[in-house]
């Protein structure tokens, strides 16, 4: 079975466009279009790794992963921004479980060497 890497980002045309390219590396994806949703879907215990949009609507990706993280969710993530300066983000996002922090728009390349990288991942003892 292919890892799942789960995909939160309000943008529609992001969802779309991630979920072609990690599905041409032949994993599988599941979408969602909030940190809500994807709590509510069946994805925050199945999920190899995670790539979550700084900021959403509600509860942003930083509060979704500190979320998990004290739930328990020892998961990867890479976290995707518009916002290249806003350093405060790029702080809060920082963890153990944080494999990258990429800046939109991205190169395909780099954003698979991210995940590629994030399903390599161990989480320390």
């Amino acid at each position: 079975m292919a890892p799942l890497v789960a995909v939160v980002d309000d943008d529609i045309s992001v969802r779309e466009s991630l979920e072609s390219l990690i599905s041409s590396a032949g994993l599988e994806v599941g979408l969602s279009a909030s940190a809500e949703e994807f709590l509510t879907s069946a994805h925050p215990r199945q999920a190899d790794c995670l790539i979550l949009d700084v900021r959403l609507p509600g509860m942003s990706g930083i509060e979704l992963h500190r979320h998990l993280k004290a739930d328990g969710c020892k998961v990867p993530v890479i976290f995707i921004t518009a916002h290249a300066s806003d350093n405060r983000a790029r702080a809060a996002a920082a963890s153990d479980y944080t494999v990258a922090y990429l800046t939109k728009p991205f190169d395909d390349g780099e954003f698979l060497d991210a995940v590629d990288a994030a399903l390599k991942w161990k989480p320390s003892a």
